[in-house]
């Protein structure tokens, strides 16, 4: 029988291609530790994806996404299975896990909430922003760039000061290249893609000097992000023994809509 999805090199431009269960991957999914290695932002884009794709019985988004990276992704093809393990009236709970060679890399859960057009008080869903906007913010270039495959697809506003400089900071992202070939960029993979630069955005040490690799990452939103800039205020704390937590806020032009969190393992190059 003749492979309907034959697997071979993606020349589209996206991140990946999607073939049933199986997902081809394009090199400009590296990130800065390794280019044989993915950035961690694909493989949240592509679990954002996966987890929106499951069908809900009533309106339901997702409110929650955590990630846990089991091993390193390599630039690789990679097998996608999803399935929901809880199916209520209210909430859904989604597992997507990708598989490389047959063994499971990540693995990933989303909570889907039913939305109501019940509303609370305006005033208290707003959340002002505290930075500039994109517009009024400086474009990350140059030296001031982390080097990687999969960040030359990515736009980068600084709004903390003209310079980037170590720790806290804040910074707009918009990703400009297709990651699932021949499908939009949906605002909730825009917020997966930011939240796993909370570490690089906020760091404190070094990346010539210092790892600070996440082996995790969650986002939780109160409400769908809208355009395609998505901001990242965040901050890294370090434990004395190899560890670290990395926060932030996610917003957009409207306001702030949602937090992030990573786990750090910490070494010396």
């Amino acid at each position: 029988m003749i492979d309907p999805h034959p697997r071979r090199r993606l020349t589209t431009g996206a991140v990946y291609r999607a073939l049933g269960g199986h997902i081809e991957t394009s090199a400009s999914a590296a990130g800065p530790w390794d280019p044989a290695l993915q950035h961690g932002a694909a493989p949240a884009a592509l679990a954002a994806w996966a987890a929106e794709r499951m069908e809900t019985g009533a309106p339901m988004r997702v409110v929650r996404l955590t990630l846990d990276f089991l091993r390193p992704v390599p630039v690789a093809p990679l097998e996608i299975h999803s399935e929901i393990i809880r199916q209520g009236r209210k909430i859904h709970v989604v597992l997507i896990r990708l598989l490389a060679q047959g063994i499971e890399v990540v693995r990933a859960t989303a909570l889907k909430v039913r939305t109501s057009d019940r509303s609370v008080p305006l005033d208290l869903c707003e959340a002002v922003l505290d930075v500039p906007s994109p517009a009024l913010s400086h474009e990350v270039r140059g030296q001031q760039r982390i080097k990687a495959a999969f960040l030359d697809g990515v736009s980068a506003r600084l709004a903390t000061g003209t310079e980037r400089r170590l720790g806290p900071a804040a910074m707009w992202f918009c990703a400009n290249q297709p990651i699932i070939d021949g499908e939009p960029i949906s605002p909730l993979m825009r917020a997966a893609i930011a939240a796993d630069f909370c570490n690089g955005v906020s760091s404190p040490l070094d990346i010539e000097q210092w790892t600070y690799i996440n082996c995790d990452v969650t986002l939780s939103l109160v409400r769908p992000p809208v355009a395609e800039w998505i901001l990242v205020n965040a901050e890294t704390w370090l434990g004395p023994d190899g560890t670290g937590v990395a926060v932030g806020r996610l917003g957009d032009e409207t306001g702030y809509f949602g937090r992030a969190a990573q786990s750090l393992i910490v070494e010396r190059r």
